[in-house]
């Protein structure tokens, strides 16, 4: 399966690493590049099973340009695992919520690296990759304690991480936006934390110029019109806390 092209004007380019991590008992999980003149972001880079062919792709994407940044929209091993390899292999800097700097280093961190894990704080940030400016969007417990998605304004992509997650269909592209439903609700409805943080996220992102959503995990939505039903469906969905209270009985013995 080939790399998905999202954006490209020649000079800006958003390519989708869509053919790792399928199969077998791991979730499946999308790599994202943003690479803007001669500079290159990774998003999510993944865990150890993946990392030699997504490295190696990732150096095809980039051609002459250079891996600049490592982003980690949170902590889990799907997205930090093989964190130390890319570190020790490129140049990049990787950034990750403030909250997760002290837990990264369990995945098998080397000192001579340790310098160039960042923090992202609460309220977010903006990279600058080459002049094209990324924000860093506060999207915490969404799933993560400590969560960020990017917005590229060029490309006008939000990058939404677990968020928009879907599993178990057999299109990378949401054409029908209700019979996708199936496939990202039961996700959303356990991971996400709450319909008050989904209704605070959706109130953030309907002021941006969105075009596509694209997830680490499953298919992505492309028009603004798709764009809006999702942030719709977010906003009116009971999740996470809203009804988690039924789990909690004892087990019977």
């Amino acid at each position: 399966m080939p790399n998905t092209v999202l954006y490209d004007d020649g000079n800006h380019r958003n390519v989708l690493l869509e053919d790792f991590g399928l199969g077998g008992l791991a979730v499946q999980a999308n790599q994202h590049m943003i690479v803007h003149g001669g500079s290159g972001m990774i998003l999510d880079p993944g865990g150890h099973k993946v990392y030699s062919k997504v490295l190696t792709e990732t150096f095809s994407v980039l051609g002459k340009a250079k891996l600049r940044y490592i982003f980690l929209s949170h902590q889990d091993p799907d997205i930090v695992a093989a964190v130390n390899g890319w570190l020790m292999t490129t140049d990049a800097d990787a950034y990750i919520s403030k909250l997760w700097m002290r837990f990264v280093p369990h995945f098998g961190f080397d000192h001579l690296v340790a310098d160039r894990l960042k923090p992202i704080p609460d309220e977010g940030m903006v990279f600058d990759l080459e002049g094209a400016r990324l924000l860093v969007l506060p999207a915490h417990f969404l799933h993560s304690e400590g969560n960020f998605q990017i917005y590229d304004p060029i490309a006008k992509i939000l990058y939404s991480g677990d968020l928009d997650a879907s599993l178990g269909m057999n299109y990378i592209c949401v054409s029908d936006f209700d019979a996708h439903i199936p496939y990202m609700e039961g996700f959303h409805r356990r991971y996400m934390a709450s319909n008050k943080v989904m209704k605070a996220w959706a109130n953030m992102v309907r002021g941006l110029d969105i075009e596509t959503i694209v997830p680490q995990h499953g298919a992505y939505f492309k028009g603004k019109k798709m764009v809006q039903r999702f942030i719709d469906w977010c906003a009116d969905l009971e999740c996470g806390v809203d009804l988690i209270e039924p789990l909690f009985k004892i087990p019977a013995a």
